[in-house]
């Protein structure tokens, strides 16, 4: 979208990607150590045994991980600020700054400590905002330094995926986080209502950007991401007749690559329109 306003930076573009990625990262290490300590990850456990878990990485590692991303990251969050703002939108640049600083304490408060609000069934609400409408408009900014109403739809679409990815996790492991008190929002929901609510987030995130094409009037190459539907459709007919947690781990990767594969064909239309 910054491409077809004619703002868009490689520069930001290369330090947006490696700051994100550090969040990542550092969500990464802070879910396996939170959980970890916590004793969730146990035997029951039924996705793929974690680090901490496994024995692979001890609980100093993980802090030493933890502390050490959010130091490169920090270095590089700030990298882009400057290049993106430079030095005459202070406002602007202590706002991104201290969204920054949000980042980092939402990727480690997800599982760490006594008021990780992991347990507390508010993980999709996170996601959906740090994934979707910060990821998606807040990068939008970085280039344009000004926001439009139509940015949001396909960050919202960004947001729910990527909150359906966490939820389908989260089914997955439903059982054993309820007996550990982990209480997501597929454990206080419960299995049918969990799938309800993953069939919403899947086709209220396909209406959001159809909504989003209708508006721009950007069919003709950019609309070619709408066809990831398709993979998603099937993966919706696997949810809703699935009887056995363990069988929603490959569909776990199924959305995450659909949503990855459509922000890319949504990009590579508008550069190819």
């Amino acid at each position: 979208m910054a491409y077809d306003a004619g703002v868009f930076r490689w520069s930001v573009f290369a330090l947006a990607l490696l700051t994100t990625l550090g969040f990542q990262v550092l969500s990464n290490f802070a879910n396996d150590y939170g959980d970890g300590v916590k004793g969730t990850d146990n035997h029951e456990r039924v996705g793929p045994m974690r680090a901490m878990q496994s024995g692979l990485l001890s609980e100093a590692d993980l802090k030493r991980g933890m502390a050490f991303t959010i130091l490169v990251t920090m270095l590089i969050a700030m990298a882009l600020i400057y290049t993106a703002f430079g030095s005459d939108d202070f406002v602007i640049s202590l706002v991104f700054f201290l969204l920054g600083i949000g980042a980092i304490l939402a990727a480690v408060k997800y599982t760490v400590g006594r008021s990780a609000y992991g347990y507390r069934g508010l993980g999709d609400v996170f996601v959906f905002i740090f994934f979707g409408l910060l990821a998606v408009a807040g990068s939008f900014f970085l280039y344009a330094h000004q926001l439009n109403a139509a940015v949001f739809l396909p960050a919202i679409t960004v947001g729910l995926w990527s909150a359906a990815v966490l939820n389908l996790n989260n089914m997955r492991d439903r059982i054993p986080d309820a007996r550990a008190q982990k209480n997501t929002l597929a454990v206080l929901l419960g299995e049918k209502a969990s799938k309800t609510y993953h069939f919403a987030l899947i086709v209220v995130g396909f209406l959001a950007v159809l909504v989003y094409f209708l508006i721009t009037n950007d069919w003709q190459w950019a609309g070619v991401a709408l066809i990831i539907i398709l993979p998603l459709g099937k993966h919706l007919l696997k949810v809703t007749r699935n009887e056995s947690p363990a069988l929603l781990d490959p569909e776990l990767k199924k959305v995450a690559l659909s949503t990855f594969f459509f922000a890319l064909l949504f990009a590579l239309g508008y550069v190819f329109s």
